[in-house]
């Protein structure tokens, strides 16, 4: 009988410990600027406002969105995008590179702990597009987009996959 609350009391403690241990570490939680979403100009693009009130253009990192004239998956996107953040004050999360040629932002939008740009791609909204240097959800957002592929959602579903990418599409356009 000693033995066995010998035994016992050593997986309680090691138990403890592990807890404590883990506890103890912080979190990689996101670290940016908050912002609320005023519109959303694409599936890929949306304006918000920032502390000084003023307006600007977010572009989504690591993502790829239908053009809108790319039927149906274009407004699509950008019609999922606004449900999920008309109106919605998000956390904006930076990369290695801040803005893009068009001097939009480029971000990550957090919201409640949910990684907007990945919610999209798993959901077969949107491609996954990871430009270095920007790659830190590099392997979060192929893994979606794998996920998204194999189950057939959204620009994935067999029955009605989308045949271009946004760049092929546009290309043809010109």
């Amino acid at each position: 009988m000693k033995k066995k609350n010998k035994v016992v009391a050593y997986v309680v403690a090691t138990t403890c410990c592990l807890f404590l241990q883990v506890s103890c570490q912080s979190a990689n939680l996101p670290v940016g600027v908050t912002a609320k979403v005023e519109r959303v100009v694409s599936g890929n693009t949306i304006e918000v406002t920032l502390e000084k009130k003023i307006i600007e253009k977010v572009r989504l990192l690591g993502i790829s969105a239908p053009d809108l004239k790319q039927e149906p998956w274009g407004i699509a996107a950008k019609v999922k995008l606004e449900e999920l953040l008309k109106n919605q004050t998000v956390l904006l999360e930076s990369d290695v590179e801040s803005q893009d040629n068009y001097n939009r932002i480029l971000a990550y939008i957090w919201q409640n702990d949910i990684l907007i740009n990945e919610k999209l791609i798993t959901e077969g909204y949107v491609l996954a597009e990871v430009l270095p240097p920007n790659i830190k959800y590099q392997e979060r957002f192929l893994r979606g987009q794998e996920y998204a592929r194999l189950m057939g959602y959204g620009i994935w579903n067999p029955k009605k996959p989308m045949r271009l990418t946004p760049k092929e599409f546009r290309d043809k356009k010109r």
